[in-house]
């Protein structure tokens, strides 16, 4: 398996471990947002996907970069420097939207690149 590929099954992982935190509790997910201990789980693993595709785009892995719009892109980035840079601040509902939203349109991205449905 390719280091780029590594990248790639590491963002699945986090999106899976988001989804396995909204799922095992009984909050729903604006709750699970604001939840004490939930909150910086989520929060850390919105990090690590971003610090994933900035190793890819650092690692000149444009092939695989190309895939993704520029604009989900630039967006995971912004939400990444908006979570570390400014952590008591945070708006609850860019996080909310990123996991609504921009998640799902990554994981399934990442599985058409594999072939998988």
């Amino acid at each position: 398996m390719s280091k780029a590929q590594t990248r790639l099954d590491k963002i699945l992982e986090c999106i899976d471990n988001i989804d396995f935190i909204l799922n095992e509790n009984s909050l729903k997910t604006t709750e699970s947002i604001n939840d004490k201990i939930i909150k910086p789980a989520i929060r850390m693993n919105i990090v690590r996907i971003a610090e994933q595709f900035a190793k890819l785009k650092d690692e000149n892995e444009f092939k695989i970069l190309e895939h993704f719009s520029d604009r989900d892109l630039r967006g995971i980035g912004a939400v990444r420097n908006y979570i570390a840079h400014d952590y008591d601040s945070t708006d609850d509902s860019i996080i909310e939207d990123v996991i609504r939203y921009n998640l799902p349109i990554l994981k399934n991205t990442i599985n058409d690149f594999y072939g998988k449905k």
